[in-house]
């Protein structure tokens, strides 16, 4: 598949629109102990998905998994987990 579909699109923004209102309606729980070993953990499952699913010729899932990797990287600096200081990368400021 190297084809982003109406399909496609409609199952992420889905996906993605009730994440955002169970999160906005959630307390905050914010354990920061071992959530640097976490994210990293997470960034390389999604790029070895990402690697699984290229490989495989889905390149619509291996986008969407690259790019959830690199959320969880922007998530991480955003939070502080990691000290990058680098926009061009990063969703922070330099």
């Amino acid at each position: 598949m190297k084809e982003i579909t109406d399909e496609k699109l409609d199952k992420y923004f889905s996906i993605t629109d009730r994440a955002l209102i169970k999160a906005k309606n959630a307390d905050e729980n914010l354990i920061l102990d071992g959530a640097r070993k976490d994210f990293l953990d997470m960034v390389e499952r999604y790029v070895s998905d990402a690697k699984h699913f290229r490989n495989n010729g889905d390149y619509v899932n291996a986008f969407a998994a690259v790019s959830y990797a690199h959320g969880w990287l922007d998530a991480g600096a955003r939070i502080g987990l990691w000290d990058v200081k680098d926009s061009e990368l990063f969703t922070v400021d330099d």
